[in-house]
C-alpha cells in the first residue's frame, strides 16, 4: 500500500455509499454485507480523521468534506476503470499505440490521414489523447506525442515533422464585408480573438508589421484550442491569428479572408517524440516512418 493512501476496498465502499445514499444498497452493489461496508467506511473516517457521513438512525448524509472527497474518489475510480478496460482491450486487439497530440492538429491534419495508415497496417490500433501543454511521459500514460515547440523536448527521441512557418490574421468574409474601413484601418473595428497558449501573438504581430498597437485590443475573448478559435471566426465573432497551414483551406473555400496581407513568422515546429530510455517498439517506428512521409507530403502540397 502506498503511504497515506487508503485501501481500494474502503474507497469503493465509501464511494458506493455516497452515490447510493445507503450502506445497505452499497453492500448489495459490492456483494458485501451491510456490516462489512459500515466497517470499511468507519475505518476510512478514522484513518482520515474526518467525518464523511452524518448518521441519523438508519439514514446517512454526506458532510461537506464527504461530498468533496466522494466526487474526487469517484473521478479516480472511473479513470482506473477506463485504464483497466483500455489495457484489456489493447491486449486483445494486437498491436496498438496511444499518442498524445494537439487537438487542432489532430482534427485538421492527423485524423484525416489516419485512414491511410490503417490501410497499410490494419492490425495496429491508434488511440489519441489531447494535451495542449508540455508534459513528462512518466506522468502521462502515452507511448509517444506530437507536440509544438522551438526545439525537441529533453529526454526524448524526437523528429521534426514540419515547421509552422507563419501565422496569419483571418476573419469571416461576411464580417469583413460589414466593416466600414478596409486595410489596416479595418483592424480597429474587428474584435481580436486570442489563443490562451499564445497570449502575446497579437502584440508580436503588430510589432513585426509596424502597426500601431492599442492595449484595448487585448480585451477580446480567449480560447484554449485552435478549433475553438476557428469556430469563433466562422461564427463571425472576430478576427484571429492562426497557423497558415490550418487556415489555407478555409481561405480557398472563401469562408475566411485575410483583412490585411501581413504575417507573423513562427520559429516553432511540430515534433513527434517518445522517451529516450524506453525500448522502441516496431509499432512506434512504423508510425514514425509513416508520420514523416505524411509530413513531407504536407510540406510539398500545403505549405509552399
Amino acid at each position: 500500500m502506498r503511504k497515506g493512501i487508503p485501501n481500494l476496498g474502503a474507497l469503493q465502499a465509501f464511494e458506493a455509499s455516497a452515490r447510493l445514499g445507503s450502506f445497505s444498497r452499497a453492500a448489495e452493489e459490492l456483494s458485501l454485507t451491510h456490516s462489512a461496508v459500515f466497517r470499511q467506511v468507519s475505518g476510512l473516517e478514522e484513518r482520515l480523521g474526518v467525518q464523511l457521513f452524518t448518521r441519523v438512525r438508519r439514514r446517512i448524509a454526506l458532510t461537506s468534506h464527504g461530498a468533496e472527497y466522494a466526487a474526487r474518489v469517484r473521478h479516480h475510480l472511473e479513470q482506473l476503470q477506463k485504464d483497466t478496460f483500455g489495457l484489456i482491450s489493447r491486449a486483445g486487439m494486437g498491436r496498438s499505440l496511444h499518442i498524445g497530440t494537439l487537438p487542432t492538429l489532430a482534427t485538421t491534419w492527423l485524423i484525416p490521414r489516419l485512414a491511410g495508415f490503417q490501410r497499410l497496417y490494419p492490425d495496429i490500433s491508434i488511440s489519441l489523447s489531447v494535451k495542449t501543454t508540455p508534459f513528462l511521459f512518466k506522468d502521462y500514460p502515452v507511448d509517444a506525442a506530437i507536440y509544438h515547440a522551438e526545439e525537441p523536448w529533453a529526454n526524448t527521441r524526437s523528429i521534426s515533422l514540419f515547421e509552422e512557418e507563419e501565422m496569419i490574421p483571418v476573419c469571416s468574409s461576411q464580417l469583413l464585408a460589414r466593416v466600414r474601413h478596409k486595410g489596416v484601418k479595418a483592424l480597429a473595428e474587428l474584435t481580436h480573438l486570442h489563443m490562451m497558449t499564445r497570449a502575446d501573438a497579437w502584440l508580436q504581430w503588430y510589432e513585426y508589421n509596424g502597426y500601431e498597437f492599442e492595449p484595448q485590443l487585448l480585451a477580446g475573448p480567449r480560447y484554449e484550442v485552435f478549433t475553438m478559435l476557428l469556430a469563433a471566426v466562422d461564427a463571425g465573432l472576430g478576427m484571429a491569428l492562426v497557423p497558415a497551414f490550418i487556415a489555407r483551406e478555409h481561405i480557398k473555400s472563401g469562408r475566411f479572408v485575410m483583412p490585411v496581407p501581413a504575417i507573423l513568422p513562427v520559429k516553432q515546429s511540430y515534433y513527434f517524440g517518445y522517451p529516450d530510455e524506453q525500448n522502441v517498439s516496431e509499432t512506434i517506428l512504423l508510425f514514425e516512418r509513416w508520420l514523416k512521409a505524411s509530413a513531407l507530403n504536407t510540406l510539398g502540397l500545403s505549405l509552399t
